[in-house]
């Protein structure tokens, strides 16, 4: 391909591949899908405008991936959470405004879960690249109503994003850095104040990791597990850092310089009201190569 073809698809990279994390919770497939929209740019002729069609492309091939993944994940170990991505590398393309980040959150990527791939196309289009109506419409090839009605049946499972996750980032942290501190001193005390009565924890091991298999909800019992996981021998030679995870402050442990566990709190106001904790390997493959 020609550098006066290459130009702009790479313009268009990052986007795209934003577009397709936020479609899929996946940050390989991302990759998988934006190299196919590649192969796709190069066998293209008479593209008059790059950027639509590019997104056109990526739209659907993960409509068509979240319709197989589905059924696959029917059978997974555990619970299933999306891969981890660090978001100070770039990658993701804009991190402008507050829809474009707390639609990476891995939070509100849960609550994706909960639509269908359509509903997840018009809400992800709209949400986080500001496309109205109209243009869904055509990226979709639905009318203007019914992509309308998509959206509103997303925000209704969704919620309101801007009124869910906290925009202050540091003092989320400031909260981390202290639930991380009273998790490593065995401080029950300190946790109890920190942790939100109905606190949730999830961890995915995908069978590959050790990790609970079952969701723990309440602070008593999410208290009793972080204190078996404060007293693991893992903990000896690992090393903790507080590094930004889906634009979110996350914990992040090494073992002996290999990405063994990222776990992102959800805060809302000063309490720590979900854990996700993700140990499956195959999960953390694209974070480590961005540490690499």
């Amino acid at each position: 391909m020609g550098t006066d073809r290459l130009a702009p698809f790479e313009a268009e990279r990052g986007r795209l591949f934003g577009l397709a994390y936020r479609m899929l919770g996946e940050a390989s497939a991302a990759e998988d899908i934006v190299q196919d929209a590649y192969l796709r740019w190069q066998n293209s002729d008479g593209v008059e405008v790059p950027a639509a069609w590019l997104t056109k492309v990526v739209t659907n091939l993960c409509l068509n991936r979240l319709t197989a993944a589905r059924a696959s994940r029917e059978h997974y170990i555990g619970p299933w959470l999306p891969e981890p991505v660090f978001t100070d590398t770039g990658e993701l393309g804009p991190l402008e405004t507050v829809e474009q980040r707390d639609s990476l959150s891995l939070g509100m990527l849960v609550l994706l879960e909960r639509l269908t791939p359509p509903e997840r196309a018009a809400f992800v289009l709209h949400e986080a690249f500001a496309y109205s109506h109209r243009e869904v419409a055509d990226i979709l090839d639905l009318t203007e109503t019914h992509v309308r009605q998509l959206y509103r049946r997303a925000r209704a499972h969704v919620g309101d994003p801007r009124k869910r996750f906290t925009p202050n980032l540091e003092h989320r942290k400031r909260i981390l850095e202290r639930f991380l501190a009273a998790a490593m001193e065995g401080d029950v005390a300190g946790l109890e104040r920190l942790l939100a009565s109905d606190v949730a924890s999830w961890a995915d091991g995908g069978g590959k990791a050790s990790a609970a298999r079952r969701p723990v909800f309440g602070r008593d019992r999410v208290v009793r597990l972080l204190g078996g996981l404060a007293r693991h021998p893992i903990l000896v030679e690992a090393r903790l850092s507080i590094e930004a995870v889906n634009t979110e402050p996350a914990i992040v442990l090494r073992e002996n310089g290999k990405l063994s566990y990222i776990i992102v709190p959800e805060i809302s106001d000063d309490s720590v009201i979900a854990l996700r904790t993700v140990a499956n390997p195959d999960k953390l493959a694209f974070a480590a190569r961005q540490l690499s």
